[in-house]
């Protein structure tokens, strides 16, 4: 019979989870600055690079919080790639779930899946017996 995890588990990927969030939003933050700064430029293919950077400078901010989090307790050793797929899935997901009722509104779902992404990584890496 498997032994459920422990509470320090818990707490710790509930931490790394808030961390991870917390980056993503810092980095949503700073995309969102430089879009609202290049609004004035009023160009179609800027305006669809910017759109369609959303999802990956979020997933970028979901993937540094997860990795911050493990160097700064010594708890993992994920590199970038493997730790950005999940976020980058979630909100990619996530923006084309809303967009269509309004480009502005994409920052709901990708928050909304991409959280729940790092969620699922964690649970995963729990099962595989990766998770410290």
């Amino acid at each position: 019979m498997m032994k459920g995890p422990t509470t320090r588990r818990v707490v710790g990927a509930a931490v790394k989870i808030a961390a991870s969030v917390l980056s993503a939003g810092a980095f949503y933050a700073l995309w969102l600055s430089a879009i609202l700064l290049t609004a004035e430029l009023d160009h179609s293919f800027v305006e669809s690079i910017a759109w369609i950077s959303a999802p990956l400078v979020t997933a970028t901010g979901f993937t540094f919080g997860v990795m911050a989090y493990e160097r700064l307790t010594g708890t993992g050793t994920a590199r970038f790639l493997p730790v950005f797929a999940w976020p980058l899935a979630g909100c990619v997901a996530g923006a084309l779930a809303v967009y269509w009722y309004g480009p502005m509104l994409i920052v709901f779902g990708m928050f909304a899946v991409g959280t729940a992404s790092i969620a699922l990584r964690e649970i995963m890496l729990y099962k595989q017996g990766r998770n410290p």
